[in-house]
């Protein structure tokens, strides 16, 4: 499920919104439906020994929603 930003041709509100199936977005400040997907730059978690990352890394996968499928399994 990607999440993709968006921008409102009518009110000009930029969101991000969750794409589920065929879901359509509306905008969560006037319920526009004239929308301009937006690009945006890709995010990608990597949990290191010496810096923040996944708290369960030393144990496998660790389920966390921002690491990868699978979680972490380890990385670091």
């Amino acid at each position: 499920m990607p999440i993709y930003e968006y921008q409102c041709g009518d009110c000009g509100e930029r969101f991000e919104y969750l794409v589920r199936g065929e879901d359509k977005p509306e905008c969560p400040a006037c319920g526009g439906r004239k929308l301009d997907k937006q690009i945006s730059a890709a995010s990608t978690h990597i949990a290191t020994a010496r810096g923040p990352g996944c708290p369960a890394r030393d144990f496998g996968a660790c389920g966390e929603s921002r690491c990868p499928p699978g979680g972490c399994g380890g990385i670091g």
